[in-house]
């Protein structure tokens, strides 16, 4: 009877253990999967959130537009109106034309009655050529106004040529103890040379053969004699830096785009011009150490978002 129950027990025992160690694996793996799929909606939730956001700012801005060309219009028929004469005879620009705007009141009139009111209308194209330049100089002090307000509106993350690359290599630089010299492929014929400035925040092991996000588009510059080509983007605080990681299956050329901000980048940043220091202040992480511009996910096409590994609220770099 002892042996037959041990084997009976030996039989039957193992079994229901196993079953429920599988299912609690299971319900391990779904409970990982919801838990990224509610990440997913509530990154695509803010997405969209900021989106309406900004249609309706557009929106807006479109109203506010037309209401100001409606009261410029308006304007300009008013003063039109108070001085047609005077607004007509500088027009044409000949003195021809003030003798043929006078006569038509002329047959109305007695001839010594004409001698006055030809007098009287002669100063007003004196005072015509006065105001003539005051309205030149105000439509191009108009036009002065609409041309940066129109450069303002294109200052966007969108003038950055942000693509995904590859760190093949990094090295130390030889004549600099904080800089490390990396070749990185953007995809493009050949690799880039970068410069980047984490030494001291990242290992070296930690820089060979990984996955980033480079800006491409800034002005060359040398750096301790050696000229770098691109920008690693990161998380930055004063005491800790993280390489933004871009989505799993992207590659070597990928754009990074972002909702709501379309458009090409420039070829070239003009230093000048300072793109960069007008679009960096809006780059931070978001509580979900997603990367962001205004509320806008650094976001690869059909492959996801980017983000730093826990660095959250913090700026980008």
């Amino acid at each position: 009877m002892r042996f037959l129950a041990r084997s009976f027990f030996k039989m039957s025992g193992p079994n229901p253990l196993l079953r429920l160690e599988q299912r609690a694996a299971e319900a391990d793996q779904i409970i990982e999967y919801l838990k990224q799929q509610v990440q997913l909606l509530k990154e695509k939730a803010m997405v969209q959130a900021s989106v309406r956001e900004e249609k309706k700012l557009m929106v807006e801005n479109a109203k506010l537009k037309n209401d100001i060309e409606e009261l410029k219009k308006q304007l300009l028929q008013k003063e039109k109106r108070r001085g047609v004469l005077e607004v007509a005879m500088p027009s044409s620009g000949a003195s021809v034309e003030c003798v043929s705007k006078p006569t038509p009141p002329k047959p109305s009139g007695p001839s010594a009655s004409e001698s006055p009111a030809a007098a009287v209308q002669s100063p007003p194209p004196k005072d015509d050529k006065k105001k003539k330049p005051e309205k030149k100089g105000g439509e191009k002090a108009e036009k002065k106004q609409a041309a940066p307000s129109q450069d303002e509106a294109k200052v966007d993350v969108s003038r950055l040529d942000l693509r995904v690359g590859r760190i093949i290599t990094a090295e130390k630089h030889p004549d600099a103890d904080s800089l490390y010299v990396e070749q990185v492929d953007v995809g493009e014929a050949a690799p880039r040379t970068v410069v980047s400035g984490l030494v001291n925040y990242i290992p070296l092991d930690q820089m060979q053969n990984r996955m980033a996000v480079l800006m491409c588009n800034l002005k060359p510059a040398k750096m301790r004699g050696v000229v770098s080509q691109a920008m690693v983007m990161c998380a930055s605080s004063p005491d800790k830096v993280e390489i933004l990681d871009p989505p799993s299956g992207s590659a070597p050329g990928d754009r990074v785009s972002f909702q709501g901000f379309p458009g090409e980048p420039d070829k070239e940043l003009n230093p000048k011009k300072k793109v960069w220091e007008q679009v960096q202040p809006d780059l931070r992480t978001d509580d979900q150490c997603v990367a962001t511009y205004k509320g806008s996910a650094f976001e690869v096409a059909g492959k996801g978002v980017c983000k730093a590994q826990s660095m959250s609220n913090s700026g980008i770099k």
